[in-house]
């Protein structure tokens, strides 16, 4: 059972990072819940299958060539722990959020690669991963990829990227505000 378990929680990785989307019903329980989400997009907070997908599209969005490179995997009870190194190329602004799901920040694309060292650990139940949550090496992803130290240019790109992202935020959001502004009985702008 345990190495069905870490062959399970590795090829969700995989999955993430190039795969076919539509099999991470078979390796993510319904129930899944993905700890990371609270800085990603609204629909990557829910649970199950379809909020990992929602959470592999925001990373693809911005990086290419996604890839996990697996050093080591070991296994205790329920819970695999991975250890990795995924490597990208940043070809889209890599959108940060707040709590409320709202653009927090946005990082222009740099067309520069990383490859960094992750801990991913997940939680398994009937074979599958129930829960996911991962130890990054952030400051060395923002070196590489030249957000850190930033240049004024940089710094004028990230308000520039930022502002773009919000809008295209409220944007996706109007159509379903719209039902609600005339159940209110509000005239749409």
């Amino acid at each position: 059972m345990e190495t069905n378990d870490i062959e399970t929680a590795v090829r969700a990785m995989t999955i993430m990072a190039s795969g076919d989307l539509a099999e991470l019903h078979d390796v993510v329980h319904p129930e899944a819940v993905n700890r990371e989400a609270k800085d990603e997009p609204p629909d990557c907070r829910g649970r199950g299958p379809d909020a990992f997908a929602a959470t592999a599209r925001w990373l693809r969005a911005g990086f290419a060539d996604l890839k996990f490179d697996i050093h080591e995997a070991v296994q205790s009870g329920d819970l695999v722990v991975v250890h990795c190194t995924m490597s990208g190329r940043q070809v889209g602004p890599f959108v940060a959020y707040d709590e409320h799901g709202r653009v927090a920040q946005a990082i222009p694309p740099t067309g520069r690669r990383m490859a960094v060292t992750h801990t991913h650990w997940s939680r398994m139940r009937d074979g599958k991963v129930v829960e996911h949550w991962a130890n990054r090496d952030d400051l060395t992803m923002s070196k590489q990829l030249h957000w850190v130290p930033p240049t004024p240019l940089f710094l004028v790109r990230m308000a520039l990227a930022t502002r773009q992202a919000a809008r295209q935020q409220q944007q996706q959001m109007q159509p379903a505000l719209a039902p609600r502004r005339e159940k209110q009985g509000v005239a749409s702008a």
